[in-house]
């Protein structure tokens, strides 16, 4: 089911599987601003990603002994997510543990998810609450594309990578095959603001970094100023990636943890976690999307 969030700005859709940002429209323009999943690229718009971000080593991970399968990211992108309450500029879904949750995931938990329109800013949160009688460390992130080059016959150099502030960030290097952490970690760049983007920066897949300060990474058109803001303050990680060949989206990917290590020993309670709630905690994060046109 589609739900859509209006304003003088802005024309939003949300799809209820996967609680997913399917359709962010310039309502002055018409233009389409959020990369529109076509399947012979990446069939994908806005995943949000849980109970972990990237993969699994081995596909598997062990709780208590027991051996669960999972893919890549999670399941929450690839299921049904209930409504909750709607205004005409927000809306609020729910996915509680379910049978096919326990089955990839051992814990009784609701993901709650709020998306609200606000001028020319789209903010989604995300509401973790513990409802099982244990421990339940989880990962969570945000994986948005953006539309690039924003109008046709645009050169990706006419686009910059910017944080709002100079940074030094440091690369949390991840195998370009299996996509875990290699243990490696090394100086992106120091004391800059701008990553140039070019069709050959994506080659070796996603850019993970760590060690930053920036309230915001923006997806910039240098000559006109025109952007995407993607507030990124309290994320320790953040990744940019597209895929490999002609750049036609770009994802700014805040995320709260990362893959497994290569030699991760499988035990969920060693994986990296965005938080370990006790039960009856719950836990908040919010993403907030600016299209500067």
């Amino acid at each position: 089911m589609e739900f859509i969030l209006e304003n003088e700005n802005l024309r939003v859709t949300v799809e209820s599987h996967g609680a997913e940002l399917v359709s962010v429209v310039n309502r002055q323009t018409g233009e389409e601003l959020l990369w529109q999943a076509d399947p012979e690229v990446w069939p994908r718009h806005a995943p949000v990603l849980f109970p972990y971000c990237g993969r699994l080593k081995d596909g598997v991970f062990l709780h208590k002994g027991v051996r669960y399968e999972g893919g890549q990211h999670g399941f929450a992108r690839d299921m049904e997510h209930a409504l909750r309450q709607q205004t005409d500029d927000s809306v609020t879904l729910c996915l509680e543990a379910n049978a096919l949750t326990m089955k990839q995931f051992p814990f009784a938990f609701q993901f709650i998810t709020t998306y609200t329109l606000e001028g020319n800013t789209v903010s989604h949160r995300v509401e973790v609450i513990n409802d099982s009688d244990e421990v339940m460390p989880f990962g969570l992130g945000f994986h948005p594309a953006f539309n690039c080059p924003f109008e046709a016959g645009r050169p990706t150099e006419d686009y910059v990578l910017r944080f709002d502030v100079p940074q030094s960030p440091i690369m949390v290097e991840t195998g370009s095959q299996d996509g875990l952490v290699t243990g490696q970690r090394r100086p992106l760049f120091q004391n800059q603001t701008d990553l140039p983007l070019t069709d050959t920066l994506f080659d070796h897949d996603s850019i993970c970094m760590t060690n930053l300060t920036a309230k915001t990474l923006s997806l910039v058109e240098k000559d006109t100023g025109r952007s995407v803001d993607v507030d990124i303050t309290g994320f320790p990680y953040v990744l940019v990636w597209s895929k490999a060949g002609p750049v036609k989206f770009v994802c700014i990917e805040p995320w709260h943890s990362l893959p497994d290590a290569r030699d991760a020993s499988g035990q969920w309670e060693e994986k990296p976690a965005a938080a370990r709630l006790n039960p009856g905690q719950r836990f908040a994060t919010v993403l907030k999307m600016r299209f500067a046109r």
